[in-house]
């Protein structure tokens, strides 16, 4: 039997950063019936809808944590008290961003860029495409200014499951919140082959979804 994900669709999220989550979420074997919910979309961002679902995902956003937050501050207590009561939630990018303690719903301790941070080999905030090495193999994503993530306090469980091959920065990992828990990348694994068209890179992988499906199986395991 299906169940219900809800993705986030608005003034917080890119154009086509939803649609993207969404082609991820129902690529991951998890039988997930997908439902868009945002201030201008059928379905609202309140507790009722949420508790609906198994899962909610942030999709990336713009180029500023602050103006996104602002976008969903008045949403925040609802995510924050559906994720802490058992639900599960899904951050990309801006998504993951807003994770954190400083302008964001406070799921973990910090997030930083990881432009700016010690030893990165990319510096620039222009879509590109960032080696990371997932559960220790070397991979390559689709990056746009993505977040360095803060793991909780040491015994809290949870995983690493990525970290930025140039420096060892945490790039993906799943963490408990309360009882329920969130997964966070801060590089793209739902990118498609048209992002990277568009933007004239090329992964030297290939374009696969696994990533994002180890993120999601991850988030949505006990």
């Amino acid at each position: 039997m299906s169940a219900l994900a809800l993705v986030y669709r608005g003034p917080a999220a890119c154009e086509g950063c939803a649609e993207e989550v969404a082609a991820l979420l129902r690529a991951s074997g998890h039988d997930l019936d997908i439902a868009y919910v945002g201030p201008r979309e059928a379905l609202p961002l309140t507790r009722e809808v949420l508790d609906s679902a198994v899962l909610y995902a942030q999709p990336g956003g713009g180029n500023s944590v602050k103006r996104a937050f602002r976008q969903m501050k008045r949403f925040a207590p609802t995510i924050i008290d559906y994720t802490q009561s058992g639900g599960r939630y899904l951050g990309i990018c801006m998504g993951a961003y807003l994770a954190g303690t400083w302008a964001g719903f406070g799921f973990l301790p910090d997030t930083d860029q990881f432009i700016t941070s010690a030893g990165a080999d990319v510096r620039t905030s222009r879509d590109t495409v960032v080696a990371v090495d997932w559960r220790g193999v070397r991979r390559h994503m689709f990056f746009q200014d993505g977040t360095v993530l803060t793991p909780p306090a040491s015994g809290s469980g949870g995983a690493v499951l990525a970290r930025y091959a140039s420096n060892g920065e945490i790039a993906a990992l799943v963490a408990p919140f309360g009882r329920g828990k969130v997964g966070l990348s801060g590089p793209h694994p739902e990118a498609s082959q048209e992002w990277y068209r568009s933007n004239g890179l090329t992964n030297p992988d290939g374009i696969h979804y696994d990533l994002g499906c180890d993120l999601v199986d991850s988030l949505m395991g006990p």
